[in-house]
């Protein structure tokens, strides 16, 4: 048995395909499945019921392949140990991004990141939260930045900041004369909303305390991105909810269009979410305190109104 067979399996089970497995691996297909059945030939068991489309782990591999992770966890934790020894760290560092987070936060950390581990290669994905909590599970993400609490008993959540929500309304919606809005002004049916998937789309919903009606509108729409929904906004179709790392970059002419909202203030608590096998743990920690001093000052200020991520029926 080697550590190579071992990553190999985990690869299959991650991808339940052969082929994509080999692809992921940098290897040709019939090299990881030679390398498999010889895993299974020593073994004495079958891993995999390839019978299956997509294949399944048997019931006794699902236990070796918890184990083999276990195993490959600890070869890493050495691998960091001698790293760290040596006061280098290096290598692929992956991380998992939500993309109501990407536009505002990364370009404000990476040069400081880059500056500080030279020769660590930052992989910076961007995933819906749902994936990215997959990923970690499945160990293909080294860490995330996401919207929390998500009580997720297989992650640590470490809190980064607390990001107020802005409202964005144009001059002649029902509140374009106001000087800031407050919660019970909000009318769910007036605020254009990210796609489903969009953690922040939930959070909105929860401030709101109902649901989009299932009333006719003219129109009808939801964006993917904050940009659409601003150009949206102005062009009279609503109002819109923005966190307050986007809404400091917009343009001049589009700040004038900025209300803030009365307290207690919604607020998104934003977190540096990692496996509790904790490897990299090092480069995890660092990462934190570049987010915490790559952003306001004023939002490492825990709130009191933090708004769910996750939908509340």
């Amino acid at each position: 048995m080697t550590l190579t067979q071992l990553t190999y399996l985990i690869a299959v089970d991650n991808h339940r395909h052969f082929a994509r497995a080999a692809e992921a691996c940098f290897v040709t297909q019939p090299t990881l499945s030679m390398q498999i059945q010889k895993l299974e030939e020593e073994l004495g068991v079958l891993l995999f019921d390839r019978s299956k489309h997509p294949v399944k782990p048997t019931s006794i591999g699902e236990k070796l392949i918890a184990q083999a992770r276990t195993i490959l966890h600890e070869a890493e934790r050495m691998q960091q140990i001698l790293q760290e020894s040596k006061n280098v760290l290096e290598g692929p560092f992956k991380l998992g991004v939500i993309p109501t987070i990407t536009s505002s936060l990364v370009p404000r950390f990476l040069n400081q990141f880059n500056a500080k581990f030279p020769k660590i290669q930052l992989q910076v994905i961007e995933l819906t939260t749902e994936m990215i909590l997959e990923k970690l599970q499945r160990d293909e993400l080294d860490a995330a930045i996401l919207a929390t609490p998500l009580n997720e008993r297989s992650v640590i959540e470490k809190p980064l900041y607390y990001e107020p929500f802005m409202a964005y309304i144009p001059e002649d919606h029902r509140l374009g004369k106001e000087t800031f809005v407050t919660n019970s002004e909000l009318d769910i049916d007036e605020i254009l909303l990210l796609n489903e998937g969009h953690c922040f789309r939930n959070s909105v919903i929860n401030l709101c305390r109902t649901s989009p009606s299932m009333g006719q509108k003219n129109v009808d729409l939801e964006s993917g991105n904050f940009d659409i929904l601003v150009k949206l906004a102005k062009k009279g179709y609503g109002m819109t909810l923005l966190p307050y790392l986007y809404a400091i970059d917009l343009s001049k002419e589009e700040q004038s269009r900025l209300k803030p909202i009365a307290d207690p203030k919604p607020t998104r608590e934003i977190s540096l979410v990692y496996s509790r096998a904790e490897l990299k743990i090092k480069v995890i920690e660092e990462l934190g305190k570049i987010i915490q001093n790559s952003v306001p000052e004023k939002l490492l200020e825990s709130s009191d109104q933090v708004l769910s991520p996750v939908h509340e029926l």
